[in-house]
C-alpha cells in the first residue's frame, strides 16, 4: 500500500467549486482508497492506494461525476513530497523566511522548449526555480501580490498546476507518515 497526496486545483475559492471535506473524503473512499484524511478546505487529501494507475484522472472524473465540475488533480507519493522539501533551493538563502515560500506543483514535466522560454520572465524581487515537476516560488511581497501564480505558469508551460505554501507542504508530509494513520 502506497501513501499519496492529492492536490486539487481551485476548489472552495471565493465560493466557486465548493466541495465539503467530509464529502470529498467519502468520495475518495468510494474510489477504493483507504486511510483518507483531508487538510484544510483547499483540496489536500492524503490517502493510501494499492495501485498508482491513473490516480489523477480517476479522481478528476469522479469529482466531475459527483460534483458536476472539472478539477485538475495532481498526485505525489509521500516520498516524492519529502524530496520537494529536500530540494528547497532557497533554504540556505540569507534571510530565508519560510512563510514567503510557495510550491507550484505541475501535473507533468514541462517541455524543454517551454522551460527555456520561461527563463525570459523575471518579476524582481520575486524569485522562482523549476525543479522537475515543481516550481519553488519565493514571494517577498506575498503570494497575493505576485505575478508568479498558477495561471502564469499554466499559460507559459501548458501544464496544469496548483500551488501550496511551505507550511501546508510540510503538514501534508507529516500527515502522510505512518504514525498519523487513522485507527
Amino acid at each position: 500500500m502506497q501513501t499519496y497526496i492529492a492536490l486539487l486545483r481551485g476548489i472552495n475559492v471565493s465560493g466557486h467549486k465548493k466541495i465539503k471535506m467530509p464529502e470529498l473524503k467519502a468520495m475518495f473512499e468510494e474510489l477504493g482508497f483507504t486511510n483518507v484524511r483531508t487538510y484544510i478546505q483547499s483540496g489536500n487529501v492524503v490517502f493510501e492506494s494499492e495501485t498508482s494507475e491513473d490516480l489523477e484522472s480517476k479522481i478528476s472524473a469522479k469529482i466531475q461525476e459527483q460534483f458536476g465540475f472539472e478539477v485538475s488533480v495532481i498526485c505525489r507519493t509521500s516520498a516524492e513530497m519529502k524530496q520537494v522539501i529536500a530540494r528547497n533551493p532557497f533554504e540556505k538563502m540569507v534571510g530565508f523566511e519560510p512563510e514567503k515560500l510557495y510550491i507550484t506543483f505541475l501535473q507533468q514535466t514541462p517541455s524543454a522548449e517551454k522551460l527555456e522560454a520561461l527563463q525570459a520572465f523575471t518579476f524582481e524581487p520575486e524569485m522562482y526555480t523549476v525543479s522537475g515537476k515543481e516550481i519553488y516560488v519565493y514571494c517577498f511581497n506575498g503570494y497575493g501580490n505576485t505575478k508568479l501564480e498558477n495561471a502564469f505558469f499554466e499559460k507559459k508551460l501548458k501544464v496544469a498546476a496548483t500551488t501550496r505554501n511551505w507550511r501546508t507542504v510540510n503538514k501534508l508530509i507529516e500527515m502522510s507518515q505512518p504514525e498519523t494513520t487513522a485507527n
